[in-house]
C-alpha cells in the first residue's frame, strides 16, 4: 500500500517548517513565493489535510451544516450546493441530520459550534426560543436556511407565494370540493406559511371550506391522509399536497379506488421533483430552486466570517411546472 503523505512530508519537500504548512492550512500568513511551493507539493502528492486536526485551530476553514433529513430530494440539492461551494473556496463541510427531530437539531447545534467551526449553516425545522439561545452562546456565524429567523440571518423559500399561487390556480378551476394533505405546525415554513397561502389562495377564488389530512412528509402519511380526506368527503376534487413526496402516496391511494386524475379527482404538489415527471400523468407542482437556497447560504455566511455586511432576510423564487394531473377548465 502507497504510503500517506504527512503534514510533516508537505513540509519537507517544500523546504519550510511544519508551522509554516499549519499556518497555510488554516488561513494564516504565508509569503507568496512559498505558498506557491506549498500548494504545487500538495498538488504533486494529491494531499487532503486532516479535517479533525483542523478543528483545533483558530481558523478551521470546516464549515457546519445542520439538516432535517438526508432522505429527501430537496435536502439533497441544498446539501449539494452548499458542499460545492465552499468546497469550490477551500472549505469542509461536516453534516449532521435531524431526522425530523426538533430536540435532535438543537444537540446537532450545539455539538458542532463545541467542535470550533468557523460557521454553521442550519436548515430548520423551525427556530425556538432554545436554539436562538444556542446561536448566540456558540459565538460565531449562523446562517438559518427554510425558516424565518426575525433575530438573525436567513435565507427562505417563497413558501406564502408558492401556496398562494397552487391555491389560485386550483381555485379558478371553480371545484366545488377541495381537500389539503399538510404537515404539522413544527415546521412553520411548510406546516404554517405555505398552508397559509394555500388556504387563502382558494379563498380569493370563492373556495372557503376545505377538508384537511396532516401527514410527516412521507409516501406512506400521503397515502393515508389521501384516506383520510375520502373518509370525510367521498365526492372531493382536488388535492392539494405539501410535498410532492405526499402526492405520490395520494396518487397510489387514487388508484387503487379505481379513481382516475385528473377526470375523477385533480393532484397537486410542491417539490418539482424529477420523478414527478414520471407520473402518469405527470404532477402539477411547484419547483423552488433549492441548489441556490443552499449556495446563497453558503454565500451569506462566509461574508459574514469575512466581515461583510449581508441582508438579515433573503427570499429564493419558485417555478411552476404545470403537469397533466389538474383538471382543465371547461
Amino acid at each position: 500500500m502507497e504510503k500517506k503523505v504527512t503534514m510533516a512530508d508537505i513540509a519537507r519537500l517544500s523546504g519550510v517548517g511544519k508551522s509554516t504548512v499549519s499556518r497555510y492550512f488554516n488561513g494564516g500568513y504565508v509569503k507568496e513565493e512559498t505558498r506557491k511551493r506549498i500548494q504545487k507539493v500538495i498538488e504533486d502528492y494529491d494531499y487532503e489535510p486532516n479535517t479533525f486536526a483542523r478543528l483545533n485551530a483558530k481558523e478551521s476553514n470546516v464549515i457546519g451544516v445542520v439538516v432535517p433529513t438526508l432522505n429527501s430530494k430537496i435536502t439533497g440539492r441544498v446539501i449539494t450546493s452548499i458542499d460545492r461551494y465552499l468546497r469550490e473556496r477551500g472549505y469542509t463541510t461536516i453534516i449532521k441530520s435531524s431526522d425530523h427531530d426538533v430536540s435532535l437539531e438543537l444537540q446537532n447545534l450545539k455539538r458542532l459550534a463545541r467542535l470550533n467551526v468557523d460557521g454553521i449553516i442550519l436548515s430548520a425545522l423551525s427556530v425556538t426560543s432554545e436554539q436562538e439561545a444556542a446561536v448566540k452562546e456558540a459565538g460565531i456565524p449562523v446562517v438559518v436556511l427554510a425558516q424565518n429567523y426575525p433575530s438573525g440571518i436567513c435565507v427562505l423559500d417563497d413558501d406564502y407565494g408558492a401556496g398562494y399561487a397552487m391555491g389560485t390556480y386550483i381555485g379558478k378551476r371553480k371545484f366545488q370540493k377541495v381537500g389539503y394533505v399538510g404537515i404539522s405546525q413544527r415546521d412553520e415554513a411548510v406546516g404554517i406559511v405555505r398552508k397559509k397561502g394555500v388556504m387563502e389562495g382558494v379563498a380569493a377564488e370563492g373556495i372557503h371550506q376545505v377538508y384537511i389530512a396532516l401527514g410527516d412528509y412521507s409516501f406512506e402519511s400521503g397515502y393515508e391522509a389521501a384516506k383520510e380526506l375520502l373518509d370525510k368527503e367521498k365526492k372531493l376534487e382536488a388535492i392539494i399536497c405539501a410535498t410532492d413526496r405526499m402526492a405520490f402516496g395520494v396518487y397510489k391511494y387514487l388508484g387503487e379506488m379505481g379513481l382516475r386524475i385528473p377526470e375523477d379527482v385533480s393532484v397537486s404538489g410542491f417539490g418539482g421533483y424529477d420523478e414527478s415527471e414520471l407520473l402518469n400523468p405527470a404532477l402539477t407542482t411547484l419547483k423552488f430552486d433549492s441548489y441556490r437556497v443552499g449556495a446563497l447560504g453558503a454565500e451569506t455566511l462566509l461574508k459574514i466570517i469575512s466581515g461583510e455586511k449581508v441582508s438579515t432576510k433573503q427570499m429564493v423564487g419558485f417555478e411552476f411546472i404545470e403537469g397533466g394531473s389538474v383538471r382543465k377548465t371547461e
